[in-house]
């Protein structure tokens, strides 16, 4: 994969009017002797993303923050909010550390922006290093007052201000930006891993995957599909997840579901047993994504259960399912309601895909069993021909 050469920085005069934006991370910072392998891999999905939208940059690591210059700041900030391990960006100017300049970048900023007098302004100051002359709140008091009184406006502290003006006092610069977009958050793909992660068409398991994906897990998609339209909305629901997975390129897997179930139904039906089918049917399902793991060197299996939901997903259900595979099973919206997934559905993109009719199950029993007996489900094994 071939990336933008790093670059210096362009030399500064009085302020430097070329693109920039910043792009900043978080509990990366925090990963000690790792931390250059971590940094390392979010600059290079930082260029990966830009590339793949089209975007012409050049990405180097400067301090704690990644500056990006580009001559489309504005498209470039809005794509970054997708790399997964990036907190915030800012398009952003630079100016010489002393005050004068600053003042005049922030108000070409605030200008840029839109700024009127029935606009509200604060200012909030960081100094990166002390040696700055003025502290923190100082900056913000003398910023302040000379914007308010070259544009007006009201002065609101608070958060709910329409503009923030940020500057951030750097070794040899200071940043000024009055704009910044929140990022994904997490960890940059893949450093934490290949998961298989068992996927429908429906609302739960894109959002599982793009969980884990959050926090830098490699997804290996497998679908068992019952239909061709079921198997071309899996395959639409990755194009939308690859959005997200900078550093690692979905390669979505698709089984026969038929297949995969084989005549576990008929057994469990010629046994009075047709109310377990949704349950042996999961473990069929844990055992092809257990085969693939293998295959691609997989660490665990992801699922899209939340607690209670269905009948299948009910503690005594879950143990049933879970019983017999080796490898770990994660469960990213176990604690989460449906209102709170189709949020996150809205986030990642895939909620108007998976909020599409489908076909019900063609193996879904009219009452499936939901308290299920351990000691019942053991009875069953041998009569399915399971140890």
């Amino acid at each position: 994969m071939s990336i933008p050469p790093k670059a210096g920085p362009p030399a500064l005069d009085a302020c430097d009017d070329s693109g920039l934006v910043v792009a900043r991370f978080g509990e990366i910072a925090l990963k000690g002797r790792n931390r250059p392998r971590f940094t390392e891999q979010l600059r290079l999905n930082i260029a990966e993303r830009l590339r793949t939208c089209g975007i012409a940059a050049q990405v180097e690591k400067v301090e704690q923050r990644f500056y990006v210059h580009t001559a489309d700041p504005e498209s470039a900030a809005e794509a970054l909010t997708r790399v997964f391990g990036v907190t915030s960006v800012s398009p952003a100017m630079r100016a010489p550390r002393d005050i004068a300049s600053i003042q005049q970048v922030a108000l070409s900023e605030l200008v840029r922006g839109g700024f009127s007098e029935r606009s509200s302004l604060r200012v909030e100051a960081r100094r990166t290093y002390k040696d700055f002359p003025l502290t923190s709140p100082e900056i913000n008091q003398v910023v302040g007052a000379f914007l308010h009184g070259a544009l007006g406006g009201r002065v609101d502290l608070s958060r709910a201000a329409d503009f923030t003006v940020g500057i951030e006092i750097m070794r040899d610069h200071a940043l000024v930006y009055a704009r910044s977009l929140a990022g994904a958050g997490g960890m940059p793909v893949p450093l934490s891993g290949r998961v298989v992660c068992l996927m429908s068409g429906g609302l739960d398991s894109p959002v599982a995957a793009w969980m884990m994906m959050k926090r830098g897990c490699a997804i290996i998609p497998l679908h068992l599909a019952q239909s061709e339209e079921s198997k071309e909305r899996f395959l639409a629901l990755c194009e939308v997840l690859q959005q997200w997975s900078q550093g690692w390129r979905l390669r979505p897997i698709v089984l026969s579901h038929a297949e995969i179930m084989g005549d576990i139904r008929q057994r469990l039906l010629e046994n009075n047993a047709g109310r377990w089918t949704c349950l042996f049917c999961k473990r069929a399902m844990l055992r092809a994504a257990s085969e693939i793991a293998g295959r691609y060197k997989g660490q665990g299996i992801v699922l899209g259960d939340s607690l209670g939901q269905v009948a299948s997903q009910t503690l005594e259900s879950m143990r049933i399912i879970s019983s017999g595979c080796e490898l770990p099973i994660y469960r990213p919206l176990i604690g989460l309601d449906k209102v709170e997934v189709m949020a996150l559905a809205r986030k990642a993109g895939t909620y108007e895909l998976s909020a599409r009719h489908s076909a019900a199950c063609p193996y879904l029993p009219e009452n499936p069993v939901t308290q299920a007996s351990f000691a019942k489900f053991q009875a069953l094994l041998p009569l399915l021909g399971e140890d």
